[in-house]
């Protein structure tokens, strides 16, 4: 029997599906197949993929030699599910993450697979710490985001998430990040300062929990000084430093972890999303060694032993980190994607105040944040799908894949100009019709 022509049908999920879906409102319509750098829907329309899974792709969609690993360990009845049981899978990512990753940046860690997405590992995280030093309170800072559920809501700033939870969230204080207060003041003198005073009402908390580029709070970057001097603090206290590389980690920002720019060494970093490379579940939690005192089954999960996600990850720790190619070419496309959007904030000063970023996370920040907003829509409409980012979504957001071939880049982005364009057409023409309508009226 022939199938229907869907063509694009969208009913059966607006019927069927929860009102919580998010970004199928951004981009509606329905993708069919993927590759590399481009998505397409059903009616066979190509889009540039801007977006990446929230950077869950950084190696692009159905990267060929982790597709290749996959069907092959399938086709030989490799094990999927095993819970923390020994796998062949497991031993083999083990290896090479040891191999390719942490012995050549001299970093001894412990993994820890607690579970299938990146909020599993921010809670394992601030259990760990709290176990390890006794203390409850943990510090999180200003426009952070570490997840949907209660423990990594409570070092989450966004006002809105933190009210899905409808409960008091508690044992965590938020410091002002990096450049909170503008650039002539370091926000660490704050921090440190209230350390210091026995009355501040400021206990030694349990740990830090800090993301280097803050993602989804509005590409906030945190210096390399700053992120220096916040591990020294953390090591004189005895607090446990958590990074988490959950979407700025595994090559985004250049090297591997976003945090080898600053020469520091976490106690405990915590990663998911492009760790598989191929957007299976997975994510895993890296420990300094004595701080590994989980009692055995003391935190688990069903999902933890995900082996078609550890064959993908191992696949492209092989392929994409025996030497520093791809970091290479993530500095180079960095260059390349500033230079446009630096142009678009120049074009347009008025409305583009600001460009940030580092490596393959970049955005522009709009002074009018509905502008943003109708941006993405512009381009979205032009095949380039580009979300937005920041407490007000005032930043649009570059998150390509890193493996996006140059041209394609540059196409996509010349895509975002003429929709930013567009869009302040538009705008200007909804304001001149304005007064008229109001005559009418």
């Amino acid at each position: 029997m022939t199938p229907p022509n869907r063509n694009n049908d969208a009913r059966v999920f607006e019927r069927l599906e929860s009102s919580v879906r998010g970004y199928c409102r951004s981009f509606p319509t329905v993708f069919e197949t993927a590759r590399g750098h481009e998505l397409v829907d059903e009616r066979g329309r190509r889009y540039v993929d801007f977006f990446a899974g929230a950077g869950a792709l950084n190696y692009g969609h159905a990267e060929p030699h982790l597709h290749a690993a996959l069907v092959e360990y399938l086709g030989r009845g490799g094990i999927v599910h095993s819970l923390d049981l020994y796998t062949s899978a497991k031993r083999h990512f083990l290896e090479r993450l040891e191999e390719r990753i942490l012995a050549p940046r001299a970093l001894e860690y412990r993994v820890m697979f607690p579970g299938p997405t990146g909020t599993n590992a921010v809670e394992s995280a601030l259990k760990l710490a709290r176990k390890v030093t006794g203390r409850t309170n943990v510090v999180s800072f200003t426009n952070g985001f570490h997840g949907m559920t209660l423990g990594a809501l409570s070092v989450t700033g966004n006002a809105s998430k933190r009210a899905g939870a409808h409960v008091p969230l508690h044992d965590a204080t938020a410091m002002p990040f990096c450049g909170y207060f503008g650039g002539g003041v370091d926000t660490l003198d704050v921090f440190e300062q209230q350390l210091e005073d026995a009355s501040s009402g400021l206990d030694r908390p349990a740990a830090v929990i800090v993301e280097t580029v803050q993602a989804e709070g509005g590409v906030n970057v945190a210096s390399a000084a700053w992120l220096g001097r916040l591990a020294r603090i953390c090591r004189e206290r005895s607090i446990v430093l958590v990074v988490d590389d959950i979407q700025v980690g595994c090559g985004r920002t250049g090297p591997f972890f976003s945090f080898e720019r600053a020469g520091i060494t976490p106690d405990v970093v915590t990663l998911s999303k492009s760790l598989s490379g191929f957007g299976t579940p997975l994510s895993a939690v890296l420990i300094r060694p004595d701080l590994d005192q989980w009692a055995p089954g003391e935190h688990n999960g069903t999902f933890r032993g995900h082996n078609l996600a550890f064959v993908t990850a191992a696949a492209a720790i092989e392929h994409f980190w025996s030497d520093g190619g791809l970091s290479r070419d993530v500095v180079r496309k960095a260059a390349l994607a500033k230079a446009r959007l630096t142009a678009m904030r120049d074009a347009h000063p008025e409305h583009v105040v600001e460009h940030r970023g580092v490596g393959l996370i970049q955005g522009i920040v709009f002074a009018d944040p509905s502008l943003a907003v109708a941006t993405s829509r512009e381009a979205f409409a032009r095949g380039v799908l580009m979300e937005t980012a920041g407490p007000r979504d005032e930043v649009l957001k570059l998150l390509c894949p890193l493996t996006i071939p140059d041209e394609a880049l540059a196409e996509g982005l010349d895509v975002v100009a003429a929709a930013l364009g567009a869009a302040l057409a538009r705008r200007a023409h909804e304001r001149r019709a304005s007064p008229s309508t109001v005559a009418q009226a």
